[in-house]
């Protein structure tokens, strides 16, 4: 359906059609998108005849059981592929704003285990009209674009964006459960760490979170060499906290995540003196279209006054150049 340019129209083309063409494009056939869409067949393929009478161009080429997008229907893709998901968060921040306030937050699952949720009951209590939803995901999302209010990432000062907030840093520390220590060998200075199982995360040596390794903290003390009665590797820190909760072995922890299991003495620092420090810190980020409401607001005031509680268990004393970003 190749038109003259003379027949191309210059105005912008209507939407009502949009949705029909990112379905069929997504699916590559007519009746799956129809389903999804629940509208009949024939209703979507007019819709798709409609729009290219439109843009002057055939979007797809229709085979006898399947369709493909030609040239000018992948470019069209990507465009609206990216304009219908931020329609759609459009709307759904004004349906939200209509009805009930919300917090809407993303951050990655260990933190959202060990930190956030054991502490969200306190802000639930001050402000039970407000909701909260929280997506635990390692993938970090765009907060000019996504559906997200705020995120809670963690990472050096290089790898955040413009306005990222410092929470507070981190130190990495050994612990353990009071049961292995009462029944197990006797741990006092590193090199008894030999007798036990050490517990790690199983890509540290692959990524960039190498820091986190045994190794580094062994080789910092003089170590190197040292083996101990076995690995125990995981995906995920709050797997590795919880193996040493239940008596595994030693956990080579994040001490702002273990600082509460700490405090009420389910864990315990068993080398107090030999923590090492990381280039890592946990950092608050708003989404510009949330800023101003009232309930993120508040939100945000209440995590500060947690990381303020978190500083002061770990015994961190910030940067002077970060002190007015943290509070």
């Amino acid at each position: 359906m190749q038109h003259s340019q003379t027949h191309l129209r210059s105005r912008p083309i209507s939407a009502g059609h949009l949705r029909a063409f990112e379905a069929v494009s997504r699916h590559l056939n007519f009746r799956a998108a129809s389903e999804e869409l629940a509208l009949t067949q024939s209703a979507v393929s007019r819709q798709i005849q409609a729009l290219e009478e439109e843009v002057g161009v055939s979007l797809f080429l229709r085979h006898t059981r399947a369709v493909e997008l030609t040239t000018a229907g992948a470019q069209l893709l990507m465009a609206v592929s990216q304009a219908l998901p931020r329609i759609d968060g459009a709307v759904r921040q004004i349906r939200q704003s209509a009805g009930r306030k919300s917090v809407s937050l993303t951050t990655f699952a260990s933190f959202a285990s060990m930190w956030l949720i054991p502490r969200l009951e306190a802000f639930q209590q001050d402000h039970p009209d407000i909701d909260i939803r929280i997506d635990a995901s390692d993938n970090a999302v765009d907060l000019d674009v996504a559906d997200v209010d705020v995120a809670l990432r963690y990472g050096n000062a290089a790898a955040m964006p413009p306005g990222a907030r410092r929470m507070f840093g981190e130190q990495l520390t050994p612990v353990a459960s009071p049961w292995l220590l009462k029944s197990g060998p006797h741990l006092s200075q590193p090199a008894d760490l030999a007798r036990f199982a050490l517990i790690e995360a199983g890509d540290a040596h692959r990524t960039h979170l190498e820091w986190l390794s045994w190794q580094r903290w062994l080789e910092l003390h003089k170590l190197g060499k040292l083996t101990p009665k076995r690995w125990m590797y995981f995906n995920y820190a709050y797997q590795m906290v919880q193996a040493a909760l239940t008596g595994q072995g030693v956990v080579l922890a994040r001490l702002p995540l273990v600082a509460e299991s700490l405090a009420n003495g389910d864990l315990i620092e068993v080398l107090p003196n030999c923590r090492m420090d990381s280039p890592m810190a946990y950092w608050l980020l708003v989404g510009p279209r949330s800023a101003q409401r009232p309930e993120i607001k508040a939100f945000c005031s209440w995590l500060s006054a947690q990381a303020h509680a978190t500083r002061e268990t770990i015994g961190e004393v910030p940067d002077p150049d970060s002190v007015d970003q943290i509070d």
